[in-house]
């Protein structure tokens, strides 16, 4: 039987990766202290046998919350705070699991010969200025500013994978995940989707952070699991860095106005001044993911919206 490992399995994405995982019957141990992932995400995973859990910070040396018999042929590196308000709430915490956290699960995959992923961001492209955004374009990030706990420590996650796979042949990758929402998103992480589904169901204004004409690309969570699969999985990928993400492009405003018709709300829309370093456009190109994976997303936004603004309402 094949083990992996999954920091940062009680998130939004590590949640739906345990989910597909079981069902694939792999014996699954997820590493999660709850900063930003919510422990009633694992929690109908408890009962299964193959599922494990382990309340442990993952910036920390492996050493110090597994035991010396574990042997995992497969580890997802997903622990970080991964929104505006988590990481902006928690910044030391941020660049320590996405720095240390890496350097310390790289030496552990180095010594048991285990296939390693890293979940990086689109946010390394920072306020891009380049159209949509692709692989080989190095970013435009403020290491300075209040997102840089963020960017640039995944920026550094990066290096670190690089380096070990150049180092010592480690068969590192390295996802870039771009606007992921869904069922178990956070209610209160601050991002645009769970935003304006709660504030719509409340009926209460949906607030825009500039004039609305800054564009975002959604990808369902479910479309986008699939693609971490496909990358940690598919044969000869170590050391590539591949886009995860939905091409389809929005303004604020449009999802804005959509998220008001499916919650048939009556909120109005208002408008406040856009935070620091916030990028006007964000759009992954997938031909990469497509070519070496073959994989691209299926869901088209307002049919992944529909069982996200179900899964909220339980929340009122």
């Amino acid at each position: 039987m094949e083990n992996i490992l999954i920091t940062g399995g009680a998130g939004l994405i590590g949640s739906h990766l345990i989910e597909t995982l079981l069902s694939d019957d792999f014996d699954i141990t997820c590493v999660d202290n709850f900063i930003t992932g919510q422990k009633k995400n694992i929690e109908p995973f408890l009962s299964n046998s193959k599922f494990h859990y382990i309340q442990a910070d993952a910036s920390q040396n492996p050493q110090n919350y597994l035991n010396n018999e574990s042997n995992y042929q497969y580890i997802f590196h997903l622990a970080s705070p991964a929104s505006p308000v988590g990481y902006t709430q928690h910044p030391i915490e941020t660049y320590q699991v996405n720095s240390f956290g890496t350097h310390f699960l790289l030496e552990y995959a180095r010594k048991q010969n285990a296939r390693i992923l890293f979940s990086s961001t689109s946010e390394v492209y920072g306020d891009p200025q380049i159209h949509p955004q692709s692989e080989t374009y190095w970013g435009n990030v403020n290491p300075n500013g209040p997102r840089s706990c963020y960017d640039e420590s995944k920026r550094f996650g990066e290096m670190a994978c690089m380096t070990f796979h150049r180092q010592f042949n480690l068969d590192t990758r390295i996802i870039r995940i771009f606007n992921t929402y869904g069922p178990r998103n956070d209610p209160n992480d601050g991002r645009v989707v769970p935003n304006f589904i709660m504030q719509a169901l409340k009926n209460e204004p949906l607030t825009i952070y500039g004039d609305g004409s800054q564009t975002r690309s959604f990808c369902y969570v479910k479309d986008l699991v699939e693609g971490i699969k496909k990358m940690m999985f598919t044969q000869n990928l170590a050391g590539e860095v591949i886009n995860i993400g939905n091409p389809g492009e929005f303004t604020m405003l449009e999802l804005a106005k959509i998220v008001i018709e499916l919650t048939g709300s009556s909120s109005q829309i208002i408008y406040k001044g856009l935070p620091p370093d916030d990028p006007k456009q964000r759009k992954p190109d997938i031909n990469k993911a497509k070519e070496k994976l073959n994989w691209e997303p299926t869901t088209p936004l307002r049919d992944g919206l529909i069982p996200t603004i179900a899964y909220f309402k339980q929340l009122i």
